[in-house]
């Protein structure tokens, strides 16, 4: 990742748009939306289930950050049961690259200076394999991180 890319971004109120994507584009993953697949959460199930089906078909490319899967396991767990939960997450790591997170994603992430931590992990986690864009519902959670943001509605209309 070059230095430029890194940093660009970081105190614009606005989200960061990707010059030109890559095809197909690498996207990361925010753990909600995740959620509103695998909970069926309407109305935004339905565009993210689309934008993981496209990721099926080759017209993109994903990851979700590691520790979204253990934040999931703990959400999910509660509602489907542990056995349903465990083939969800084993069909979403088949589906899924997974980022790691290590002592320099959370230096990074404690640096960063969002108001949440969690998502500021989530925002290095993309930055660190150059996502075209974070996918989130929420991307004034992300503003200053740096990293180009969607919404899965946004995204299937650039595929």
């Amino acid at each position: 990742m070059t230095p430029a890319r890194r940093g660009a971004g970081r105190g614009r109120t606005k989200p960061v748009v990707a010059e030109t994507p890559r095809s197909p584009p690498r996207l990361l993953f925010d753990a909600n939306v995740v959620l509103d697949v695998l909970a069926r959460r309407e109305p935004w199930d339905r565009d993210a289930a689309l934008l993981l089906s496209a990721i099926e078909e080759g017209q993109a490319t994903g990851a979700v950050a590691a520790h979204t899967i253990t934040t999931l396991h703990y959400l999910l767990a509660k509602s489907l049961g542990r056995t349903a939960t465990l083939t969800a997450l084993a069909r979403l790591t088949k589906l899924l690259d997974i980022v790691p997170v290590d002592r320099d994603v959370i230096l990074e992430a404690l640096a960063l200076g969002l108001r949440d931590f969690e998502d500021a992990v989530q925002a290095v986690c993309a930055l660190r394999i150059e996502a075209d864009y974070l996918v989130t519902r929420d991307a004034a959670d992300f503003r200053g991180g740096g990293v180009p943001l969607a919404t899965p509605a946004e995204v299937l209309g650039r595929l």
